[in-house]
């Protein structure tokens, strides 16, 4: 039996303001996912950053989307894209320009997100860039993304990881 009035069920009491809506942890995974194509775009064409965010915004539905993360992301990496790189080498067993694009977009975007973003717990840049590689990357893309960025966490986030081993 229900003892308070309140707590009862009236379905022409409106839904809250923010039911449906995206969570902030869901509009920043969507705004990943579309600055992961547009820096694999800006990669490969070379076209200007400007440019490239022009057509994202022009071609996507950005509703649902973190849009100032979107572009602190696509202008944030290539500008720290030499201590970028420079962070990933020790990472990596093959060098950076034999890398696939799409997991070279990835990890640039994780590593960015390490450095720049420490409101980002590291747990949390490894599995966005896992699941950004894993919709977007090589069959097992994935596996190598997760391991570039397990050894890549302590390196640049030394005293977050360091606490979550205790």
């Amino acid at each position: 039996m229900i003892s308070d009035e309140s707590d009862r069920f009236n379905p022409r009491d409106p839904k809250p303001a923010d039911a449906g809506k995206p969570s902030k942890s869901a509009k920043r995974r969507e705004a990943r996912k579309l600055a992961t194509q547009a820096l694999y775009q800006w990669h490969m064409a070379k076209h200007s950053l400007n440019e490239v965010e022009a057509q994202f915004r022009v071609d996507n539905d950005f509703s649902d989307v973190d849009g100032a993360y979107f572009r602190e992301i696509l202008h944030g990496v290539p500008a720290k894209k030499v201590e970028i790189d420079e962070a990933l080498k020790p990472c990596l067993d093959t060098p950076l320009e034999e890398l696939d694009p799409v997991e070279l977009s990835v990890l640039r975007l994780s590593a960015w997100e390490f450095m720049m973003r420490a409101d980002v717990p590291y747990r949390v840049v490894i599995n966005e860039g896992v699941e950004l590689a894993k919709v977007f990357g090589a069959t097992d893309g994935h596996k190598f993304v997760n391991g570039v960025l397990d050894k890549l966490a302590p390196r640049l986030r030394e005293a977050e990881v360091r606490a979550n081993k205790r």
